[in-house]
């Protein structure tokens, strides 16, 4: 994977990568990722910046007077360190003479396709004028429920939504390892190419100064490869770090997981990352949930449809799930739930779900 094959990649910053121990901001660092991501704009390339560190940021420039909860410390930090981490972004591309724009959004902004789509045309605006969007999930409005697990997660939306050729996750270690990355002699495994290459090696714990961690990286970086968009999760420590792996320096270390051969449509990537939106669930006979799996991937049927919970609208995400009640698929279903009961186990009549809406939990 080389420079002069990629036109189009979205690069996520972890909070780790951009604060310093004592959590302030680290502007040598952050520096130096502008400086790379300024070579890459002048080499051709649109890129997108997914960027931690406004909570971090916050924090580091307040000194309370009194005990917040959580939810109050996140919302006030962020409100803070978001307008210092997006001013300095501004200063450090202005020096190159480029220009950057603020996204911020939240998880309910991709709940519905007509919202999906308005943010996907904003950021196509700003590429198409050369402006570097840099996104951010909108902490000081998203609460509980209403949070992405983290920033990764936020990543493989906005690779999957803009048709990005690449994901690169840019963290403090340099990939996936079959054990403890600190332990001596585990291995950096270099390429996956299938979800279950590495899963039992994953470490369950979170960083330390972000929301997430390896796992939540490992079952982004596994969804978006199988859409067919590659992705890189690397050390964003080390210095030019995305320059090397741009010119395919073989000395640089990362893992990269492979993108499956074949793309996976833009409506179905949008489903696949709604598995957090769906308003309810239906549940399906062993007959319906075969010809659901089987390769043809047949469109769901009324027939095939033994029970249904929630009360969702036309065009809303659901569950689908078999007698087990294992998910198996997520899709926008073509009735709203009281006409969907009605037509439950009939025959005739359109799909419920259309398999072009229908995103297979393989």
């Amino acid at each position: 994977m080389t420079q002069k094959s990629l036109r189009r990649i979205a690069v996520k910053i972890g909070s780790n990568v951009l604060t310093r121990k004592d959590g302030t901001l680290d502007i040598t660092r952050m520096s130096s990722i502008v400086d790379q991501v300024a070579e890459l704009h002048r080499r051709g390339m649109e890129i997108i910046l997914i960027s931690s560190g406004a909570v971090a940021s916050g924090r580091s420039e307040l000194r309370l007077s009194q005990s917040l909860d959580s939810v109050s410390a996140r919302q006030l930090y962020s409100a803070v360190g978001q307008a210092k981490l997006i001013n300095r972004y501004y200063e450090l591309f202005r020096d190159h003479g480029i220009a950057c724009g603020q996204i911020l959004t939240t998880k309910e902004n991709f709940s519905t396709r007509r919202h999906y789509l308005n943010q996907k045309h904003c950021m196509d605006v700003m590429l198409a004028n050369n402006v570097i969007p840099i996104v951010n999930e909108n902490d000081t409005v998203s609460v509980t429920e209403l949070m992405f697990t983290d920033n990764d997660e936020l990543s493989g939306l906005i690779a999957s939504m803009m048709g990005m050729q690449a994901l690169i996750i840019l963290s403090n270690i340099d990939g996936v390892y079959d054990g403890d990355p600190f332990s001596p002699g585990t291995r950096l495994i270099s390429d996956i190419h299938d979800a279950a290459d590495a899963s039992g090696c994953i470490a369950k714990s979170k960083s330390s100064a972000g929301r997430g961690g390896m796992a939540t990286k490992y079952r982004i970086a596994c969804k978006v490869a199988s859409e067919g968009i590659a992705v890189i999760i690397a050390n964003g420590k080390r210095d030019d770090i995305l320059l090397d792996l741009m010119d395919k320096k073989n000395t640089v270390p990362h893992t990269l997981f492979h993108a499956a051969a074949t793309p996976t449509s833009s409506v179905k990537k949008w489903i696949a990352h709604s598995e957090g939106f769906a308003k309810g669930s239906i549940t399906v006979n062993e007959g319906a949930a075969e010809a659901m799996l089987a390769p043809t991937r047949a469109s769901l049927l009324p027939v095939g449809v033994t029970a249904i919970d929630g009360d969702f609208e036309k065009d809303d995400i659901v569950r689908v799930v078999d007698a087990d009640g294992k998910v198996i698929a997520w899709g926008r279903t073509s009735y709203k739930s009281d006409d969907a009961r009605k037509l439950m186990g009939g025959r005739g009549g359109r799909p419920l779900i259309h398999s072009d809406y229908l995103y297979i939990d393989d």
